[in-house]
């Protein structure tokens, strides 16, 4: 069944809204009046399916400027168009102020007929048109959750029997017969090998979907004490010198996303080493509304042509000391976590000189 078009129309002057209603009467379009701006208001919250609001600016209780405003600031009302009535010569500045307050459009009275249907004409097209992209973006969402459950299912009932075949597989590296060939063993070394990957891969998956599907609290974290705690969990190398700034801040949030995202981008400065000390320095400024940290390493660097690549699913950097190392996945699982908190993650490296990691998280 096709919705109606809903108009609400204020004006504290009931004969003003039955003309107004009169003009505007069409199939497919509904109305509903009030005559003050609390009543106005009133409406718009109780009922959700309002497409447009015409607003006289003129009114005793409530101005229309004030009923704007509070409609913009409602989360259930943000979205609703406003177009003001007013029967006075509006100047730039006036005008200039309704638009702040939040409405898109001014009609002068006495209303030109013509020009009053055309204008809303305009408003109902923009409104079925947002409906539609509305509802697509939500099926959209709803394939993504559904395909992303499945992607969990898929890689959660794959570790059972993975952890089974590697386990067969070092029990039979240590048979005696397989110890005297050579060949043998070094097929079997192979095939455990490419099982550690391919759990590594499941295991990457299984973070993935996490990231999107987990709805973690929130709480005081001390970002300096989150990155020595975590930095002792991830068993450097003697190697592998890292140097946390004194200056980081307290911050209300997720502390597993945090440390996920700290995880990935420090396990990968440990991971991807190719000098025989490795340098890591971890720090973050105060940019305002965000706190912008980074994650510095003089490791085998990125190119150019890779920067914004390598944060895609899947994507990997061309790099011959890779080996195999990475899935692809946890860069976009650290982009999906930062952009969750309306930051954006970036890299600024040298090719053979190393990277620094940036990314912005919300406070």
């Amino acid at each position: 069944m096709t919705t109606k078009f809903k108009i609400l129309l204020v004006d504290d002057h009931k004969a003003n809204l039955l003309v107004l209603q009169r003009m505007l009467e069409t199939e497919g379009r509904t109305f509903v009046l009030a005559t003050t701006g609390r009543e106005a208001l009133d409406i718009a919250r109780e009922q959700d399916d309002i497409g447009l609001v015409m607003l006289d600016v003129q009114m005793p209780d409530m101005d229309g400027y004030e009923v704007a405003r509070q409609l913009k600031a409602h989360p259930q009302t943000k979205d609703i168009s406003v177009i003001f009535v007013t029967a006075t010569n509006k100047d730039e500045e006036d005008m200039l102020k309704g638009f702040e307050k939040g409405a898109v459009d001014y009609l002068p009275k006495p209303l030109h007929k013509h020009l009053t249907r055309a204008k809303v004409d305009v408003f109902e097209r923009l409104y079925y048109s947002q409906r539609e992209l509305k509802m697509a973006l939500k099926a959209k969402e709803q394939i993504n959750g559904q395909l992303e459950r499945f992607m969990h299912v898929v890689a959660h009932d794959l570790k059972s029997p993975l952890s089974g075949i590697t386990s067969l597989l070092l029990i039979l590296r240590e048979e005696e017969e397989l110890q005297q060939s050579t060949e043998l063993l070094s097929f079997v070394d192979m095939a455990v090998d490419a099982s550690h990957k391919l759990a590594d891969m499941i295991s990457a998956i299984l973070e993935y979907s996490r990231a999107h599907q987990d709805n973690q609290p929130e709480e005081l974290v001390a970002v300096k004490e989150l990155l020595a705690t975590l930095v002792q969990l991830l068993f450097p190398p003697a190697n592998v010198h890292i140097q946390i700034t004194d200056d980081l801040p307290v911050l209300y949030t997720s502390r597993q996303k945090l440390q996920q995202v700290f995880q990935n981008l420090i396990s990968n400065a440990i991971k991807y080493v190719d000098k025989p000390q490795v340098e890591i320095s971890i720090g973050g400024e105060d940019k305002g509304e965000y706190y912008e940290f980074f994650v510095k390493d003089n490791g085998p660097g990125i190119a150019d042509k890779d920067n914004e690549r390598i944060f895609r699913l899947f994507e990997k950097v061309d790099n011959d000391d890779d080996n195999g190392k990475g899935t692809g996945i946890g860069l976009n699982i650290l982009k999906l976590l930062v952009e969750t908190q309306g930051g954006k993650v970036w890299v600024e490296s040298v090719k053979g000189e190393g990277s620094c990691f940036y990314f912005q998280w919300r406070k």
